[in-house]
């Protein structure tokens, strides 16, 4: 479903921060599309022009141009007559990344309105859920804020994930992805998120540098393809701390050496299963991590990771049993009620998919999420009332998510009685 980055639909004149605005944009944009930019824009009460002789009073450059001149193509009227507009003052220039700002969508005090759970980002980008999470786990993308362990990236970082997902789609596995992360990390030291440098291009399954007006590898040499076999050893690819164990009494005591080595061990583990996951072998990836759980103990984050394998293999079941654990583990681990009620509404176990929800929200009351999956669960059980105020709930905490336009036509339709559409996976 195409995303909805505007503000509500039901915002007043009042609110509209672009009215009597004409809006150019200028160059490839990083945030999103052109269509949702343009949309956003109208929303907000401004007017997007093209070609026309109407001059504009706001020019927006994609934060992937290096400046405004090298965007322009001198042979074209309209981008000369652009060029003007802004070296005589009757245009103002912004970077893409300001506009968003203007338009209120990087919110500084980090309102949930404007934020995206991994579940809503996933579906933004038409990636796997788990692939968000992994890219959250080894820093690739950095949560604003966080809620009973559930993460929230802001519109800043979608930039980011955008970057991330063209790498997925083109091919690279998330190991991959890892390992140009890792290089490119290491040839821009001075950078603490590299993919955040707006001289950073992605290309099929390459990453660039920007240099003037060629692309370069990392090192300096003109597209060299990083997909080529490293010749640098695999451990010196910084992975990150995979596994973190609190409650170490469940390990031998004798020396801190038997400790660490434990502790590596179940790193080991860990990774292996990630990779497994990767390639695509589920049930390799479910018995490692079993084996973690057995060699190491119960851990919420580990009966969290299998919960999510065996959903992948279809197996309901097992997958509805782990996720029980992990709440066990961790009564507040919000994101496993979540995902627990997803798997007990797709097993058409509603009553329990919806105590299931209501759980999470009793911890979190603002998931939107939850609000999303929680009113479709409860209008299968013609449970109206109860639906529309969670579909209104929901508008109301993520009036931009991916999911929007589906909740407004579920409240939409409620004078003509329900209209059941299948909840996205959490």
């Amino acid at each position: 479903m195409a995303p909805s980055p505007h503000p509500a639909a039901s915002a007043t004149p009042v609110e509209k921060r672009l009215s009597g605005q004409r809006v150019a944009f200028v160059g490839k944009l990083v945030g999103m599309t052109h269509p949702e930019a343009r949309k956003a824009v109208v929303s907000q009460g401004g007017e997007v022009i093209g070609n026309e002789t109407t001059s504009a009073t706001l020019v927006i450059l994609g934060d992937d141009c290096a400046d405004l001149a090298s965007a322009l193509d001198a042979d074209n009227a309209a981008h000369q007559r652009l060029r003007e507009d802004v070296s005589e003052g009757r245009a103002t220039l912004l970077r893409e990344s300001e506009l968003w700002h203007r338009l209120g969508m990087v919110d500084d005090d980090h309102d949930v309105k404007r934020l995206y759970t991994p579940a809503m980002l996933a579906d933004l980008l038409d990636v796997p859920v788990a692939a968000v999470r992994r890219w959250h786990r080894f820093g690739a993308l950095v949560a604003c804020r966080s809620v009973r362990r559930l993460p929230y990236f802001d519109f800043a970082e979608v930039a980011v994930a955008r970057h991330l997902a063209a790498l997925l789609k083109a091919g690279c596995s998330l190991r991959v992805i890892e390992r140009k992360l890792g290089e490119l990390s290491r040839s821009l030291p001075n950078e603490a998120r590299p993919l955040c440098n707006s001289t950073v291009v992605v290309s099929g399954r390459q990453l660039f540098l920007r240099r003037g007006d060629d692309l370069a590898e990392p090192h300096g040499q003109l597209l060299i393809d990083f997909d080529k076999p490293s010749e640098t050893s695999e451990g010196e690819y910084e992975q990150g701390q995979l596994l973190s164990i609190n409650d170490t009494a469940l390990l031998p005591q004798e020396s801190s050496e038997i400790v660490d080595e434990a502790l590596s061990m179940l790193d080991q583990l860990q990774q292996e299963a990630v990779e497994w996951e990767d390639e695509g072998e589920l049930e390799r990836a479910a018995e490692t991590y079993r084996t973690i759980l057995v060699a190491g103990g119960p851990t919420a984050e580990i009966h969290f990771a299998l919960a999510d394998t065996l959903y992948r293999l279809g197996d309901l079941p097992a997958a509805r049993e782990r996720y029980y654990a992990a709440v066990e583990q961790d009564e507040e681990y919000v994101e496993a009620r979540a995902n627990l009620g997803c798997v007990l509404a797709e097993n058409n176990e509603l009553e329990l998919a919806v105590a299931a929800f209501q759980g999470a929200l009793a911890y979190h009351p603002d998931y939107a999420d939850v609000h999303y999956h929680l009113a479709n669960s409860l209008e299968r059980l013609s449970r109206l009332e109860e639906a529309g105020r969670h579909w209104h709930k929901f508008l109301a905490l993520a009036p931009e998510s991916p999911w929007a336009e589906t909740a407004r036509a579920h409240c939409d339709a409620d004078a003509n009685g329900p209209k059941i559409v299948s909840a996205p996976t959490s």
